[in-house]
């Protein structure tokens, strides 16, 4: 499908002074896509050139509009040397490939120069013209979706949920093609940003191409990452849900303030096997990948936990032959597919059936045994191994799919940690095989998971369980089995019934290593990587029963690899489900000679254990209601076993005996304090202070228990950077020093956002890299909502005379916090945890940018800032439009660090530019929001001897167009009206 690309170079402003004689600008622009070059003229003397050029016109095939993003130059003249290079700019023609998208790319887009960042703006107009091509052979995927939204788009009905698709695309990085002497930092720097925006469209265009082999068109839940390998190579990855979607009509219901899945979604998508492998258009021999091949590369497979009482399940006595053939059905539906899995993490009513517990594999490769760095055949035999083994794992709970998946890496040296995980689960057959079941099977499967309950229910057989687990009655129906615990990587069902409100726990853990080398290293990894995920599990069920909890969702377990510690850190979403039984407490149990002293030291810390398990309980209003009498009456499950949380396997089982549980409920969680690690355990088991009042998080899209939303939103990010500890480390004040920086890291957000009370932070995304050695970088994203009306008006009715200021001029997102960059004279000296660089704040320089805003030529109205957010939906408003995805890759080098004010300033200055890039592109496609926003990859390189740092920023999510619900009589447009927005609100500005 040929097609032909226009390009047309209005005007530029605020360009830079790249004359010193006069001040001034001699600018003229470059056009280039592919191997074809065009130029402007050069306008003298000007920091406001205006072009106005003629239609640049390039005849290119679709393979290569999707490939090739188009590149702008803006150079300044020189008569007698070679021209000043001012910026670039990228820009994706991807969207314009759709159907039903934009028609056209035009707005003022920044000018971006990797060392020197922002450097003014250009506006340009990009068309293309397409022509129909019924090549069955063709090599590119124009129509095919992509959303990064793990739910199904808000207007679109799932017709077809194909399965998964993945793909990864190999290059060396120029990075490592420059001898270090005479390496320049712009040539390498573009070099690279070129090339990965290269690499990310041809990986778009062949997942599109499984995709519609598949016959599909769209792909949900797209997730991109890059892996940067040093010597070995530049990796760029993908995953998604395959599926085919339906546009809804414009008169469908807005979505309720609490966002669950709009009525529409209930109209039962139909959900078939392919008729052929997920994979058949795959170049890459991993059916046919030999032993030979596989040994060639040192790998250690990592255990992975089945974490025991996670399971949920299905029929008791009573439904044991329809579980069978529920099974059996479930099975032959997906038989037909190599991995049965699905990035989604929120789905249609009706499709997920039961949840049998996480499911998780790890695997320690070494980076240097490639032979050939340019061919992805040994990166996918190593992804295939870790997904057979979270399939097989899935198979031994009972379950045949795996939802809420995804992949990822930890790369140190030539050691690369890959990570992947997903929650094992039954689908229902009715999506699964169209029409096969019969009416009577399907009436009964329907009475045996009622609505609320029935995602709980274990799946796998009671008497064959893969490990040991704690089963009793469901407490919502009393007919099937649930565990006592569950733990997911999804997000709360709708229907599920919750008591209270839930709660973001997290675990987090430091552990030392010896530096070593190659293999040496790669097996020290792996045999601490069994005994982390163990304590990190360990931690959160104690926190979760800390809490009086009994079930976690949106799990996310990182493990990041340095030179020599290893972290982890987990993130989930605690809550209260009615279904399960009520948790009991925390049992301390001494194991020491007989000391008074010591046994009252117990006695405090147990009091000190029930006091706060009682005020988490009044917290979060967990009350669950008394079970009527004609429950009580009914068969009652056998008891059940103690758990206990041993800290040492070298224990004989004869000791049990020893522990003295007549304290507190038989059924407690036992704690060993044998020695003084488990000591401090208890100790910051305590320490793990509740939020402030007024304030909620989570780290799922929807805050459990709270649904009466307000439109104030106000998404932030936050990076820090800290040195751990650099005398004599150990793994505990490794481990508190940790701790103490995430406290602080979130203490420091609830401050920011004090005047939004009540509000609850959503999406709360952590990531923990290691760039150097001891020095530990954390970045969040998430975003602020308020949920209580009336006073957050209030809340909104005394801003200062600074905010009244910036209320009535064109800029930023209303944030609670100043703007102005840290003064901390100490920002670029080493780190302590006290001395955190933190990036709550927004930069003035894009500030300066946005206060320019405008709307695309042509028009006369101004627009509002676009509005950014990590959730998939804006409450109170309705998405009308999907304009495409949005996936960019940032990288800013200085070598001014002190003076741009330390490594707060630099990485500041950079994320707030980063703010306005994607804003500016998304404005360009008419769009007036970015949701499902995430922040994927944060590299941060620093060398404060030379006074250098380099960073690397990914960044996606979703432009759309939505209307808020006030302004629903207003015509559609892709800018609403700034007048129909509230003039103080948070997260909104007015123009």
């Amino acid at each position: 499908m040929p097609g032909k690309l226009k390009v047309k170079i209005v005007a530029g402003r605020h360009l830079p002074v790249m004359d010193r004689a006069s001040d001034l600008t001699d600018a003229f622009v470059e056009v280039k896509f592919g191997n074809t070059t065009f130029k402007t003229d050069v306008y003298p003397k000007s920091l406001n050139p205006q072009w106005n050029s003629e239609w640049f016109k390039f005849e290119v095939d679709d393979e290569e509009l999707q490939d090739e993003p188009l590149q702008i130059t803006v150079l300044d003249h020189d008569t007698y040397s070679a021209n000043d290079a001012i910026g670039k700019v990228y820009i994706d023609i991807d969207p314009l490939l759709y159907s039903e998208a934009a028609t056209v790319i035009s707005g003022w887009f920044p000018i971006y120069d990797t060392i020197h960042g922002i450097r003014g703006e250009i506006n340009v107009v990009v068309k293309v013209d397409l022509f129909n091509d019924l090549n069955r052979f063709r090599q590119s995927s124009c129509g095919v979706k992509f959303f990064c939204t793990t739910s199904i788009p808000k207007c679109y009905r799932a017709v077809v949920i194909h399965g998964f698709v993945e793909e990864l695309v190999v290059n060396e990085d120029p990075e490592y093609q420059w001898i270090d002497r005479i390496r320049t930092p712009r040539a390498s720097n573009e070099a690279r940003q070129r090339l990965i925006s290269l690499m990310s469209g041809e990986l778009q265009r062949k997942i599109g191409l499984k995709v519609l082999e598949m016959r599909g068109n769209a792909v949900v839940g797209y997730l991109q990452c890059f892996d940067l390998e040093g010597e070995s190579g530049l990796v760029v990855r993908a995953i998604g849900t395959a599926c085919t979607l339906d546009k809804l009509s414009n008169t469908s219901a807005f979505l309720p303030a609490c966002n669950s899945p709009s009525k529409e979604m209930k109209e039962s998508p139909l959900v078939h096997a392919p008729s052929h492998g997920c994979r058949s258009t795959h170049n890459s021999p991993i059916h046919t990948a030999t032993g030979s091949r596989l040994t060639q590369n040192f790998s250690v497979s990592v255990p992975t936990l089945i974490y025991t009482g996670m399971g949920s399940g299905s029929a008791g006595k009573e439904g044991g032959p329809f579980k069978t053939l529920l099974r059996q059905q479930t099975q032959s539906a997906l038989e037909q597919r190599e991995f049965p899995f699905f990035t989604l993490t929120t789905f249609p009513p009706g499709f997920l059936l039961h949840v049998g517990g996480v499911v998780s594999a790890r695997s320690v490769k070494l980076l240097d045994r490639i032979h050939n760095p340019d061919e992805p055949e040994t990166r996918d035999a190593w992804w295939a191994e870790i997904r057979q083994e979270i399939k097989s794992h899935a198979k031994a709970l009972g379950c045949h799919a795996v939802v809420g998946y995804s992949e990822s890496t930890s790369i140190c040296e030539e050691v690369c940690i890959l990570s992947a995980s997903g929650t094992a689960a039954v689908l229902n057959p009715r999506f699964l095989q169209d029409g096969t079941m019969e009416g009577c099977l399907e009436q009964r499967i329907e009475e045996a998971s009622p609505p609320g309950c029935g995602f709980c229910h274990i799946p796998y057989d009671e008497l064959n369980m893969p490990f040991p687990a704690h089963l009793t009655y469901c407490y919502n129906c009393r007919k099937q089995k649930v565990p006592d615990v569950l733990f997911t990587t999804i997000d709360l069902p709708v229907e599920a019934i919750v008591v209270g409100k839930g709660c973001l726990i997290q675990a987090r853990l430091c552990r030392l290593k010896k530096k070593a080398q190659a293999e040496a290293n790669a097996t020290s990894i792996s045999n601490l990587l069994p005994f982390m995920e163990y304590e990190v599990h360990t931690q959160l069920m104690n926190k979760l029963k800390l809490r009086g909890m009994n079930a976690l969702f949106g799990l996310r377990i990182q493990i990041t690899v340095g030179e020599n510690m290893l972290m982890g850190l987990a993130s989930a979403t605690g809550v209260y489900l009615a279904a399960l039984p009520t948790p009991g407490g925390i049992q301390i149990a001494g194991k020491t000679p007989n000391d008074g002293t010591y046994e009252q030291h117990i006695s405090h810390m147990q009091k000190k254990i029930n006091d706060t398990i009682a005020k988490n309980k009044e917290l979060y209003e967990i009350n669950p209601p008394e079970l009527p009498e004609e429950i009580i009456g009914s068969p009652i499950p056998e008891p059940r076993q103690r758990s206990r949380l041993l800290r040492s396997q070298s224990e004989s089982s004869d000791e049990v005996t020893e522990l003295d549980l007549s304290h507190g409920k038989k059924d407690a969680f036992v704690l060993e304090i044998d020695d003084t690690d488990a000591m401090e355990d208890v100790h910051s088991l305590l320490t793990d202070v509740p939020p402030p009042s007024g304030f909620y998080s989570c780290n799922t899209e929807i805050m459990p228990g709270i649904n009466n939303w307000t439109p104030e939103i106000q998404m932030f990010t936050a990076v820090r950077v800290s040195r751990l500890s650099n005398i004599n480390p150990t793994n505990q004040t490794l481990n508190k020093n940790f701790n103490d920086l995430c406290e602080n890291l979130l203490k420091s957000l609830y401050f920011k956002l004090r005047s939004m009370v009540p509000c609850c932070l959503c999406h709360v995304n952590f990531t923990v890299a290691l760039p150097e050695d001891e020095l530990v970088q954390i970045a969040v994203t998430a975003v602020a909502i308020t949920y209580d009306k009336n006073q957050a008006l209030q809340a909104n009715k005394a801003p200062t005379e600074k905010s009244q200021q910036r209320a009535s001029t064109d800029n930023e997102e209303q944030l609670q916090f100043p703007l102005e960059l840290s003064s901390d004279p100490l920002s670029s000296q080493p780190f302590s945890p006290a001395k955190a660089t933190s990036l709550e704040k927004a930069s003035p320089l894009a500030e300066g940018y946005l206060r320019h805003r405008s709307v695309p030529s042509g028009t006369n109205s101004t627009v509002s800032v676009v509005k950014m957010t990590p959730l998939s939906f804006l409450p109170g408003a309705k998405i009308t439009k999907y304009l495409g995805i949005i996936n960019m890759f940032f990288i800013r080098e200085t070598t001014s660090l002190r003076e741009e004010g330390g490594v707060s300033g630099f990485l500041h200055a950079f994320i707030a530019e980063v703010f306005a890039m994607v804003r500016a592109h998304v404005a360009a496609l008419g769009g007036n929001a970015v949701v499902s926003y995430i922040m994927k990859q944060c590299v941060f390189m620093e060398n404060p001897n030379k006074n250098q740092a380099q960073c690397l920023i990914n960044v996606s999510g979703d432009a759309v167009i939505f209307v808020r619900e006030s302004e629903l009589e207003a015509l559609p447009v892709p800018a609403p009206a700034a007048a129909a927005q509230p003039a103080g609100s948070a997260g909104d500005v007015t123009t």
